[in-house]
C-alpha cells in the first residue's frame, strides 16, 4: 500500500504522536498485505483503516477539546488558588485584627476594673467625708450652742454692765450736773418711754431758773457713730411731742475723740463715768 500525497496531507492533520502510530499501522498493513492479503481483503482493510483514521481524527478533536477544557480548568484552578490565597491573606488580616481587638478589649476591661476600683475608693472616701461632715455638723451644732450660750452670757454681762452704769448714773448724775453744768434735778431720774421711744434717763430739772427735761442714753463705749445717730433720732422724735426744752445727756465709760466732738457740737452733754467722782 503506497502512501499517497493525499494520505500524507490527512496524516499531517493529526498530532505527531498519533501520526507516528498511524504510519506504523500502515506500514504493518502494507507488510501484511504483501504477504497474505488479497485484493478484496485489501479493499476491506483500506476501508477499516479509513474508518480507523476517522475515529482517530475524532479522538484527536476530542483530545484537543479535552486539552482546551483542561487548560481552562487549569486557569480556573489557578484563579481559584489566587482567590484562595487572597482569602487566606484576608483571613490572616482578620485574625490579626481580631487579636488586636481582643487585646484592646482586654485593656478596656482592665481599665474598667481600675475605674471600678477607683470608684469604690471614691465612694469609700465620700462615705468617710460624709461621716466627717456629720461629725463636723454635730460639732458645729455643739459649738453654735456654746457660742450662743457665750453670746447670751456676754449679752447678759453687757446688759448687767449697762444696768450697772445706769444705776450708778442715777445716783451720781444729779450732783455732777449741779456742780459742773449748774443744772438742778428736781425729780429723780427714771427709765421710761417717751414718744414710744425707750430712754435710759428722764427727769425734770432747772437750768438757769428755767424748767427743762433731761433725756439721755447710756452706752458702755461711744465708739460707733450709729450709737450717736440713735440718740439724735430719739431726741428729734421726742422733741416733737415734749413742749419743754430738752437737755440731751449721754453717759459712757469711754468716748472716741471724734464722736465726743460730734456729740458736743450737737449740744449733747457727754458724761464719762470717771468724771462724777472727781472733786470740782
Amino acid at each position: 500500500m503506497a502512501i499517497t500525497a493525499s494520505l500524507i496531507r490527512k496524516l499531517d492533520q493529526f498530532p505527531e504522536d498519533l501520526r507516528e502510530v498511524l504510519l506504523a499501522i500502515i506500514e504493518e498493513l502494507e507488510t501484511y498485505r504483501r504477504t497474505v492479503v488479497t485484493k478484496a481483503d485489501f479493499a476491506d482493510l483500506k476501508a477499516v483503516v479509513a474508518d480507523l483514521a476517522g475515529s482517530v481524527r475524532d479522538l484527536s478533536e476530542a483530545q484537543k477539546r479535552t486539552e482546551e477544557k483542561v487548560f481552562q480548568l487549569a486557569e480556573a484552578q489557578k484563579r481559584t488558588e489566587e482567590r484562595l490565597n487572597e482569602l487566606a491573606e484576608a483571613q490572616k488580616r482578620t485574625e490579626e485584627r481580631l487579636n488586636e481587638l481582643a487585646e484592646a478589649q482586654k485593656r478596656t476591661e482592665e481599665r474598667l476594673n481600675e475605674l471600678a476600683e477607683a470608684q469604690k475608693r471614691t465612694e469609700e472616701r465620700l462615705n468617710e467625708l460624709a461621716e466627717a461632715q456629720k461629725r463636723t455638723e454635730y460639732e458645729v451644732g455643739t459649738l453654735a450652742k456654746a457660742i450662743k450660750g457665750t453670746r447670751d452670757q456676754v449679752g447678759g454681762l453687757s446688759r448687767s454692765m449697762a444696768y450697772a452704769l445706769e444705776n450708778e448714773a442715777y445716783r451720781k448724775l444729779p450732783t455732777y450736773l449741779h456742780k459742773v453744768h449748774h443744772i438742778q434735778v428736781t425729780e429723780s431720774f427714771i427709765r421710761t418711754e417717751v414718744a414710744q421711744e425707750e430712754v435710759n434717763f428722764w427727769a425734770k430739772a432747772l437750768k438757769e431758773g428755767k424748767e427743762v427735761r433731761l433725756v439721755g442714753e447710756s452706752v458702755l463705749r461711744l465708739d460707733d457713730a450709729s450709737k450717736l445717730k440713735a440718740l439724735l433720732r430719739k431726741l428729734q422724735k421726742i422733741g416733737r411731742v415734749v413742749v419743754a426744752d430738752l437737755v440731751p445727756i449721754l453717759v459712757t465709760h469711754y468716748a472716741t475723740p471724734k464722736l465726743l466732738q460730734q456729740a458736743t457740737e450737737k449740744g449733747i452733754l457727754v458724761v464719762h463715768s470717771y468724771q462724777w467722782d472727781q472733786d470740782f
